[in-house]
């Protein structure tokens, strides 16, 4: 990770780029292009509100599509800042979170846990029904996610099945329909799903009715990712390019802050205290 080099050049181009402090931040005249693709759109749009209420000659402009392909964006100067969860060697990276991956189940699926093998065996088509892992006896219903959101390729990557998943599974966007699409889920199937954790935890502690799977024996809960024990986490990282840009460095240095820390852990989980 390249946090404390970027850290460094934020610190300095503030220093040497920017005036009218405002606490730890500085006011700063220009616009700002924040792209993604994920589940992260919320927490980035408030993030930026607060960023603009910090620094009112400012503005940033949130740009979310399902299908849009963030980092490209970057590259081309379509965008400032892609929000994703992988660094690339071409942009400049700085993490300013951590999300857990959950594998959410319908609430009456009784399959106690899993390994990451077993949920790599899940989606990549090995493991059909669910009495396999010790659960009913009902087929497993893949839900997916699209292949350009970063949620997938960090779920792909880490269980080493990165083109694997079966093509019988049913791609979804957004987090909230792929929870409608659990609950709406009755025998003789029963689905299998992966969610940013901030909105599984949240679900579930609402009342509906799905499940959250320990994984490795691991509770998927925000201390057991913050600190790793809970090893299906993604880094919540943005990337920009590499030359210094004042605008792009305020928002980090903001997003790093006590402030803007609070708004990343109200779904995500903000990073260690230092």
């Amino acid at each position: 990770m390249t946090t404390g080099r970027f850290l460094t050049k934020v610190l300095v181009g503030l220093s040497v780029c920017l005036t009218l402090p405002i606490g730890t931040y500085a006011e700063v005249a220009r616009s700002l292009v924040i792209a993604g693709n994920g589940p992260e759109q919320t927490t980035m749009e408030t993030l930026a509100r607060a960023f603009e209420k910090a620094n009112p000659r400012t503005y940033v402009d949130v740009m979310w599509d399902d299908n849009s392909k963030p980092l490209e964006l970057v590259k081309t100067g379509h965008a400032h800042i892609a929000i994703t969860g992988a660094e690339d060697p071409a942009l400049a990276a700085t993490q300013i979170g951590w999300d857990g991956i959950g594998i959410m189940v319908h609430l009456s699926n009784f399959t106690k846990e899993v390994t990451k093998q077993q949920v790599a065996d899940i989606f990549s088509g090995k493991v059909k029904e669910w009495f396999e892992l010790g659960g009913p006896e009902t087929k497993i219903l893949l839900i997916d996610r699209p292949r350009n959101q970063n949620i997938r390729e960090a779920f792909e990557a880490q269980l080493g099945i990165t083109g694997k998943i079966s093509n019988t599974a049913k791609v979804i966007g957004r987090d909230e329909t792929v929870v409608k699409t659990v609950v709406g889920t009755l025998p003789p199937l029963s689905a299998a799903a992966y969610v940013s954790l901030g909105t599984g935890l949240s679900v579930v502690s609402t009342g509906v009715a799905v499940r959250l799977l320990p994984v490795e024996k691991i509770e998927p809960e925000v201390p057991t990712v913050k600190n790793g024990r809970y090893s299906l986490r993604r880094p919540l990282l943005m990337l920009s390019k590499k030359e210094l840009n004042p605008v792009v460095d305020a928002f980090a240095l903001f997003a790093l802050s006590a402030p803007g820390q609070a708004i990343i852990g109200e779904i995500y989980i903000p990073m260690p205290s230092k």
